[in-house]
């Protein structure tokens, strides 16, 4: 469902992203880890088409995201680690500028934004300014609008900045019970471990733009002779490749 051909991502001399290549599979909640300045956003980038690869390519479901942008951004939600919304529309008016975006037909609009607005809690003030939502009200439209056009994959960029933890709950066992039951592929970027241990099928591990390892939980734990935590083998293993890279 999502497949990296060496990937790569050059500023000037800087490698950010490095020859990564990943095959994620209908289904799975994927997440990516790694420290600040991994290269975890950069690839998010590349994979949604918001930026051009230096070389490599990037495949959505099937459609090459530069080849075939349309194609593939018809599958693909996206909720990015700081949303952009239009503080002067009210949230029912956001909603429909995005259903308008993915041409959905009036009565799947009115359908699905309605449940989505109750499901997400912010019915009451959808219409609302956005400029008078507050932080966690923003994150959650924007979890609203990404799922509106019933998308097959997802893509979410630190997703818990801004939620307490009752809606940390719920969008965690949304987007688990939407892999499980649905089919649904997640590619979720974090640094709450505890919650990538928890909820993840596969991991991939990036540092210095280059993909360190790849597995699941229990794999990238066994990894470490004593392993403890996630957070724990995550933080070793990470060190000892920044110190090979110094």
């Amino acid at each position: 469902m999502i497949l990296t051909d060496n990937l790569t991502k050059r500023f000037g001399q800087k490698c950010a992203v490095d020859a990564l290549n990943l095959n994620i599979q209908p289904g799975t909640f994927f997440c990516f880890l790694g420290p600040n300045g991994a290269g975890k956003t950069t690839t998010i980038k590349m994979l949604t088409g918001l930026l051009h690869p230096t070389s490599g390519n990037a495949v959505i479901g099937g459609f090459d995201i530069q080849k075939q942008p349309v194609e593939a951004k018809r599958l693909l939600g996206y909720v990015p680690d700081q949303p952009f919304l239009y503080d002067k529309l009210t949230g029912n008016e956001f909603m429909q500028f995005v259903a308008g975006i993915y041409q959905l037909p009036e009565t799947t609009y009115r359908a699905n934004c309605s449940t989505l607005l109750e499901m997400f809690e912010i019915a009451t003030v959808a219409d609302q300014l956005i400029e008078d939502y507050s932080h966690g009200m923003r994150q959650k439209l924007t979890f609203a609008a990404c799922f509106l056009h019933e998308p097959k994959i997802v893509i979410v960029d630190e997703p818990w900045v801004g939620l307490d933890p009752k809606n940390i709950r719920f969008v965690k066992d949304f987007l688990k019970k939407k892999t499980r039951e649905e089919g649904l592929t997640v590619f979720m970027s974090t640094h709450t471990l505890s919650i990538a241990e928890e909820i993840a099928d596969q991991i991939g591990i990036i540092n210095q733009g280059r993909l360190l390892h790849l597995g699941t939980v229990d794999q990238i734990k066994a990894l470490q002779e004593n392993p403890g935590s996630l957070e724990d083998v995550f933080l070793v293993l990470t060190q000892n490749n920044h110190e090979e890279g110094a």
